[in-house]
């Protein structure tokens, strides 16, 4: 089992930064990808950013230039450093990883709020 622990989200004004984190425990040796997904009441969750172990990132267009993925691997954290923050990215915001053996492991959700 692994178990994922979120923080850094709240409530900012349009234009401000929020990083997240989210620390790996457990079973962490066979993660290869972690990564935060998103979602709003009433939409499908929506996958923001991810990034593999070799260091390999890949974000949805919306936030691509303004956030930033990134991994500790020694401390088992990814990081999401959100700049230039809009009334859109509100949600709540999800870790999640991926091991060899395909089982996905996610964390509780942390809120971020841009106000306008």
């Amino acid at each position: 089992q692994v178990q994922l622990a979120e923080s850094g989200g709240g409530l900012v004004q349009a234009g401000g930064s929020l990083r997240l984190s989210c620390a790996a425990s457990g079973r962490t040796l066979n993660i290869y990808r972690m990564g935060w997904y998103r979602q709003v009441p009433g939409k499908e969750r929506e996958l923001v950013a991810r990034i593999s172990s070799s260091g390999s990132t890949s974000y949805v267009d919306s936030v691509k230039g303004r956030f930033t993925i990134s991994r500790d691997n020694a401390k088992n954290t990814v990081y999401l450093q959100m700049n230039s923050l809009k009334p859109e990215d509100t949600a709540i915001y999800y870790c999640y990883a991926l091991n060899t053996d395909g089982f996905d492991y996610w964390g509780q959700g942390t809120q971020v709020t841009v106000s306008s």
